[in-house]
């Protein structure tokens, strides 16, 4: 802000200063120089003191527009601009010698010409995509839907380190997360204050991060979060089926803490039976133990008898610790006894 507030200075002084030297102040030149340097010294006062405003006005107002401007505007406005101009001079060069041609002329053919091609170039803007300037890519950012926030496990998944690189909270995430949480039904309002607790959270175990990006020519929260993720390069953290399906056909990279719980879910589950090899005894009397194919240690209840043959368990539980998975299993007398039957 530093910077808006030598320039409002200087344009006060410089305001000042050319008033003074256009303003007819007499034939005395030292009267003259006194005068145009008093009215530099006002101008430089008066912007002074409006230094404050302009700065008030240049954060809220200004820097919002310019961070929600994309690359491919600027870029489609320049080149629409170049063409105009271009063109401009060309016809001036040949109307040039028309009698009754004037400057003013000039003026409205740039303008008419500088009219159509920026806004042909910026219907079409998405053409100048390899163009300009490209968006700056946030290698390893994650954006973060409203939807995986309020869920909250992510919390978990950040203290334990599975959760690498910068975590991005667009603002009108947040601010759907602030409406929701003074909200006036009471199921919303809990979801809305469960989702910015996550975020307090968060904050205090990773890496989090404000984008104040925007844009006003989108209306909805999740084709914003389209927008920037394909702007930015993030990935994009989200439990929303059908933003996932649509995310994914603009080719970005999603991120489901649902569907990775679906994949880290035990293949046994209690009530389904399988073929083991009791290998020893338990710990407990009369226990058996057998292990999987990847290591997955099974405690068999009353399995010391099976020992060095394969026999039929039915899984009881499944147990995570954090040095692995434990299966507790009991024999399955039901499959044994129609197997002696048959």
């Amino acid at each position: 802000m530093i910077f808006v507030r030598w320039v409002t200075w200087l344009i006060g002084a410089l305001f000042g200063y050319t008033l003074g030297r256009t303003l007819p102040m007499g034939n005395n030149e030292g009267i003259q120089a006194i005068n145009t340097l008093s009215l530099a010294l006002a101008g430089f006062l008066a912007a002074y003191l409006l230094g404050p405003t302009v700065e008030r006005f240049w954060a809220d107002k200004v820097l919002p527009w310019f961070n929600r401007i994309s690359p491919q505007v600027v870029t489609a406005s320049t080149f629409g601009l170049a063409i105009a101009l271009l063109l401009s001079v060309l016809i001036s060069n040949l109307l040039g010698n028309i009698p009754f041609y004037s400057w003013w002329w000039n003026v409205i053919i740039t303008a008419v010409l500088a009219a159509f091609f920026i806004a042909f170039a910026l219907r079409n803007k998405e053409s100048f995509t390899q163009l300009g300037p490209q968006p700056r890519k946030k290698a390893g950012g994650k954006l973060l839907d409203s939807n995986i926030i309020i869920d909250g496990r992510i919390v978990d998944l950040a203290k334990a380190g599975f959760i690498d690189g910068e975590l991005i909270v667009p603002g009108f995430v947040l601010r759907e997360l602030q409406l929701l949480a003074d909200h006036g039904d009471p199921q919303r309002r809990t979801r809305g204050k469960r989702g910015l607790n996550v975020l307090e959270e968060l904050r205090q175990v990773t890496h989090l991060r404000i984008d104040d990006w925007d844009t006003s020519e989108i209306s909805t929260v999740d084709d914003k979060l389209v927008r920037l993720a394909r702007e930015s390069g993030a990935k994009l953290m989200t439990n929303d089926g059908n933003l996932s399906k649509i995310a994914k056909l603009y080719g970005l990279t999603v991120l489901s803490l649902n569907e990775a719980a679906v994949a880290l879910r035990p293949q046994l589950q209690p009530g389904d039976s399988i073929t083991v090899t009791v290998s020893k005894g338990g710990q407990q009397a009369g226990q058996g133990i057998a292990y999987l194919d990847d290591g997955t240690m099974i405690v068999i209840e009353d399995g010391s008898k099976l020992k060095g043959k394969p026999s039929r368990v039915v899984v009881v539980n499944n147990v995570q610790t954090n040095v692995g998975r434990m299966i507790f299993a009991k024999p399955d007398k039901e499959n044994a006894q129609e197997e002696v039957i048959g």
